[in-house]
């Protein structure tokens, strides 16, 4: 057994200083998972209510300031605010010297790399786009689940190993995604994460319709043995009445929306039609099947039928009766970065 001491954390002498530009539920988070790793925080800006108790419970003691004043007390600043307004934040600091030499600056942003900290890069910053993958709740219980969080890191050449080590000090893993990259990633990100919740939403609401007490309960163990064996195994795990054909099954759930709830009809439609193209194509649903489930998707979409009511040549139907050549609805499905100050 070894004998070292290993001295406590708060023993530890602070290597950075750290500060929060946008308190909302990701920078103090991060700036407080900095804290354990030996760093200190400094200053913390917050434009809501909300974003200055949240600063005040995840950084006690920290004091609350302009963002300009945390630049300047701060070697390292996270940026951590919504999408849209980076940009103009970044410009704005740098254009009234609030940015100095040698200052590391880190947005969160999934959406961005680091090219859009170039204008504070022009000022002598050291730019960092660090975007954990995880949904935040602004709460201490995020620090922990930072443990083994993939973060998407874009950085300069000569900052990546620096980039890197700050997600491995926040007990993340880096995952280095390029400056091109960065829009695709964060759909791929926003597509699974953002629409699960709106998804989950919609069942429990749906359940609690149907007379089910606790659709919270009900749905806990479907939809973690659902998530599970689609992260094992991808387009093998598909189930349920789209991957088997069941036609009439589909065609009567459609009903029972149309009736109860009108407005989840588009999104089912769109996504039968998304798991009927994979299960094709993986050789889950049978073309014989297929036929007559594609029909009854096409007609749905367009229950009142007329002149856009027709499905295209290839069987499927959409919002004016067809669709791209390769079957592909035309919607976007990206949304900004989660968590940020609101």
């Amino acid at each position: 057994m070894s004998t070292v001491h290993q001295p406590d954390l708060k023993d530890r002498p602070a290597r950075l200083t750290v500060g929060v530009v946008g308190a909302g539920r990701v920078g103090p988070v991060l700036a407080a998972s900095l804290q354990l790793a030996g760093h200190r925080p400094v200053a913390v800006s917050g434009v809501s209510d909300a974003s200055r108790r949240r600063a005040e419970t995840m950084l006690p003691d920290v004091p609350l300031v302009s963002p300009a004043e945390v630049l300047a007390r701060a070697d390292l600043v996270l940026l951590t605010v919504p999408d849209d307004a980076l940009p103009g934040l970044v410009a704005g600091l740098a254009g009234t010297g609030a940015v100095r030499p040698g200052q590391l600056l880190v947005h969160t942003s999934g959406r961005y790399g680091a090219k859009v900290l170039d204008p504070a890069l022009r000022a002598g910053a050291l730019p960092l786009a660090l975007h954990p993958a995880m949904t935040f709740t602004g709460t201490p219980v995020d620090v922990q689940r930072l443990a083994g969080c993939s973060f998407g890191v874009t950085a300069p050449e000569e900052l990546r190993l620096a980039a890197e080590a700050l997600v491995i000090e926040m007990g993340g893993e880096p995952e280095w995604i390029s400056e091109q990259d960065r829009p695709l990633y964060h759909a791929a990100l926003a597509l699974g994460a953002n629409h699960l919740v709106t998804l989950v939403a919609q069942s429990m609401e749906l359940l609690r319709q149907a007379g089910v007490a606790a659709p919270d309960r009900m749905l806990g163990p479907l939809l973690g043995a659902a998530l599970d064996n689609a992260l094992r195994s991808g387009d093998a795990a598909l189930t349920g009445p789209v991957a088997r054909g069941d036609a009439g099954t589909v065609a009567a759930h459609v009903t029972e929306l149309r009736k109860h709830s009108p407005q989840t009809v588009a999104g089912y439609l769109a996504m039968a039609r998304a798991t009927a193209d994979r299960a094709l194509a993986h050789g889950l649903l049978k073309p014989e099947l297929a036929e007559d489930l594609l029909g009854v998707l096409a007609d749905a979409g367009h229950p009142a039928g007329g002149p856009n009511g027709d499905s295209g040549p290839d069987g499927y139907g959409g919002p004016n009766g067809d669709r791209g050549p390769n079957g592909d609805s035309g919607t976007d499905g990206t949304t900004g970065s989660e968590g940020n100050d609101r």
